[in-house]
């Protein structure tokens, strides 16, 4: 197999006027942090493209909305990224004001396993 490349991100132009491509595990955590910072509706194309992180930010820090989230997570992940990765699994934790997001997932090309974390404070 060969290794997919794709759109920088975020995306840039290079100083010879190129577009900036990555491959990889960096093209992997980059539509891993698209598909969370987009929001349903958001794309002109792709009405139903994300999971709107961004939009509980002002949402109550507890339980049952890191359990939402987690859901809401690993199903967009699933039906956006399901070819290129598996999910094994998405942990919303929190301590104090700050939220943090860790997925863990499979790549599907050489099966190697990585993980995502992103902080909201």
């Amino acid at each position: 197999m060969t290794a997919r490349t794709a759109f920088g991100f975020p995306f840039s132009v290079t100083k010879a006027g190129g577009i900036t491509a990555t491959g990889g595990d960096e093209a992997i955590r980059g539509k891993i942090i698209q598909v969370l910072f987009t929001a349903p509706g958001e794309r002109v194309r792709l009405p139903e493209f994300g999971c709107g992180l961004f939009n509980l930010v002002f949402e109550g820090n507890n339980p049952v909305l890191a359990a939402a989230v987690e859901f809401t997570i690993g199903h967009a992940l699933m039906r956006w990224m399901g070819d290129e990765i598996t999910v094994e699994g998405v942990n919303v934790s929190h301590q104090d004001e700050t939220v943090t997001i860790e997925v863990a997932y499979t790549q599907t090309q050489d099966q190697t396993r990585q993980a995502v974390r992103v902080h909201f404070k």
